[in-house]
């Protein structure tokens, strides 16, 4: 028979779904996200974890943006489940779960069957461990999904960690980006002094539509723009070169860049934002950049940093 939850929420903990067992092993195929915790392989790990939880306990932090269906940073392998807990329940110790304990219960909602803190708690989550690149990508992705600018400001009430970290990446935000990297080459463009539109749309000197171009240098006729592997297909290879042509015909400037443009040469990403603004090249401006960009999980020592940090206790 199923083992109810060992603590109990007002009216009684809810009961445990089809599937997922505490206590011994009930036989072959059944998988064990922790010793005495085991689900069925047509259930989620998260479902088992969920039993072991007290009511004011919700998933947090990266987990809960994953469950959002939020873009994520680059993260390493090997990351435990990651939960907020209210600090006057007993905490949760297996190996694979990593539990921060709040002052009351965890502002949560339910994602398929799942207790999930709220967009805004677990952005707040997230600031208190990764870097600022790595929040703003995440705030991105939550205020393209909806969350609202003034939910993510009441979460950010003072003496709260990440806090300010949290209400930095909201400055830099922007919902048009469509996806991690774009929102990278935006914050860059930014720390290099470029006023930018991203999803600008370009049409030609009769009003028809040429093209919709990830950022547009404000000011000029350039669009800068994200390439990542889905370029490099046969397909979108031949519709990108046609309209690169509509682009130049049109009078405008189209540059594309990749992962090692951004992380590796971020010189030359510089030198023609430069050349763009009609200003001198000064590669001492990329400064800031890299400084930002070295704490965060898109780069190795970022993403070694936050394995550190979210070792399990």
């Amino acid at each position: 028979m199923p083992t109810p939850s060992a603590r109990s929420g007002r009216g009684g903990a809810p009961p445990v779904p089809a599937g997922v067992r505490q206590g011994r092993r009930p036989g072959r195929g059944w998988q064990s996200p922790a010793r005495g915790l085991h689900h069925a392989p047509d259930r989620r790990p998260l479902e088992a974890w969920q039993q072991v939880l007290p009511p004011s306990a919700a998933f947090s932090h990266l987990t809960a943006a994953g469950l959002h269906g939020w873009w994520l940073p680059q993260l390493p392998d090997g990351l435990p489940v990651l939960v907020d807990q209210a600090e006057h329940d007993h905490r949760t110790r297996l190996p694979g779960i990593r539990v921060t304990r709040t002052a009351g219960p965890v502002p949560s909602t339910d994602v398929d069957g799942l207790r999930v803190a709220t967009a805004e708690q677990t952005l707040l989550a997230c600031s208190r461990d990764l870097a600022l690149l790595d929040v703003i990508v995440l705030v991105d992705a939550a205020l393209r999904a909806g969350c609202s600018v003034d939910a993510v400001l009441d979460a950010c009430r003072p003496g709260r960690r990440g806090v300010v970290v949290l209400r930095q990446a909201l400055a830099l935000a922007d919902p048009r980006s469509e996806s991690p990297w774009e929102t990278v080459l935006r914050v860059m463009h930014v720390l290099l002094g470029a006023q930018v539109v991203p999803q600008h749309v370009v049409r030609d000197d009769s009003g028809v539509f040429v093209a919709r171009g990830d950022l547009w240098l404000t000011g000029t006729t350039t669009l800068h723009e994200y390439d990542g592997a889905v370029h490099r297909e046969p397909g979108r290879h031949t519709a990108d070169l046609r309209r690169a042509r509509a682009l130049t015909a049109a009078g405008w400037t189209r540059r594309g860049y990749t992962v090692a443009d951004l992380r590796d040469r971020p010189v030359g990403v510089a030198r023609d934002v430069d050349a763009a603004l009609g200003r001198e090249h000064d590669p001492a401006r990329v400064r800031p950049w890299l400084t930002l960009l070295a704490g965060s999980t898109f780069t190795p020592s970022g993403r070694a940093r936050l394995t550190r940090r979210l070792r399990p206790r």
